[in-house]
């Protein structure tokens, strides 16, 4: 149902109407993965032709240690276009840890590619409830490890090496940053965490302002945590919940993006704090009428285009010679 009084941009209203009323009815209706798998198969896909890149390539890298290997896709950008050395830039898809893969996002991780002038490396991680956490943190991890050996033949560039994603991805982002912190693995030059996920505890004034009528709704929000973390789940664990992470200092610069209408608002700008209170570099990009989700609508919402064009500049500034058009606590919307 609308709100009575609506936060959403003119845009932003029909679209999420569309989506909330073709979206299944998740903690609520729909309780069981596989059935949301196969509903969400079924239904029927945007027509968007997919914006042009130098290559695509699927292959499959090494995994954790006694897990199997992670299939990938990597996003080169035309060479003349955009010459190296680029950027290299490990993406994580959102779905709370549970939906999503290489072929939800191949659109938004195109436009990066060709907007940033940089190699993404889409990694499709194992998904909830099948393999629980930290399953699809140690297969980000891995694949941040795979990508930091392979600059040379990526993009080329030992310094620009990225960690991204949404929702959950941007949670695995800001997560492998603070594991290769701690276990002194490759330290990127830069996280972009678009509206990320940060404390399992889901207790936040965004969470209840935004619980109904912007399409993902705290309710959903929930199941998918539940898909994640199990019944013995420790909320309070940092690989987790990276807000409640007890030493953030040392953590590469990150840019991160909200949206005003999502249950996850708040979490995501606490982090932001937490991160600049701990003496880290932050960019901020607040769009108070946007969604959760709005991020992949960039044929669609001028506030996703603008958000995919701050994220790729952010990303293109981490490479040589290149400068990142940030600045520092703003806001746009």
């Amino acid at each position: 149902m609308t709100p009575r009084t609506d936060r959403l941009t003119p845009a932003a209203r029909p679209l999420v109407d569309l989506m909330a009323g073709a979206f299944p009815d998740l903690g609520g209706a729909v309780t069981d993965a596989a059935e949301l798998r196969r509903l969400l198969a079924a239904m029927p896909a945007m027509p968007v032709e997919p914006p042009r890149v130098g290559s695509v390539e699927d292959r499959t890298v090494p995994g954790p240690q006694d897990a199997p290997g992670i299939p990938v896709r990597i996003y080169r950008p035309d060479p003349v276009e955009a010459p190296g050395p680029r950027p290299t830039v490990v993406f994580f898809h959102g779905g709370g840890w549970v939906i999503g893969g290489l072929d939800t996002h191949d659109v938004v991780v195109r436009n990066l590619c060709r907007a940033a002038g940089a190699v993404l490396v889409s990694v499709d991680y194992r998904l909830a409830p099948e393999a629980r956490f930290p399953a699809a943190v140690d297969d980000a991890y891995a694949a941040l490890l795979w990508a930091a050996g392979h600059i040379g033949e990526l993009g080329g560039d030992q310094e620009a090496l990225v960690v991204a994603g949404d929702s959950a991805g941007g949670t695995l982002a800001a997560v492998v940053a603070l594991v290769a912190k701690e276990r002194g693995g490759p330290r990127p030059a830069l996280q972009a965490l678009v509206y990320p996920a940060t404390d399992a505890g889901q207790d936040s004034d965004s969470y209840r302002t935004n619980a109904t009528g912007y399409f993902m709704e705290a309710t959903a929000l929930r199941w998918f945590w539940e898909q994640y973390l199990g019944p013995e789940g420790d909320v309070g664990h940092p690989y987790a919940s990276p807000l409640r992470a007890g030493d953030l200092s040392g953590l590469p610069p990150a840019l991160i993006v909200t949206a005003g209408c999502d249950p996850l608002c708040d979490e995501g700008q606490a982090y932001a704090q937490k991160l600049r209170d701990a003496g880290v570099t932050v960019v901020e990009r607040r769009y108070p009428g946007m969604f959760h989700g709005f991020f992949t609508f960039g044929e669609h919402l001028d506030d996703a285009r603008d958000a995919v064009t701050v994220v790729a500049e952010a990303i293109a500034g981490t490479a040589k010679d290149r400068k990142n058009g940030g600045e520092s606590g703003g806001s746009a919307g």
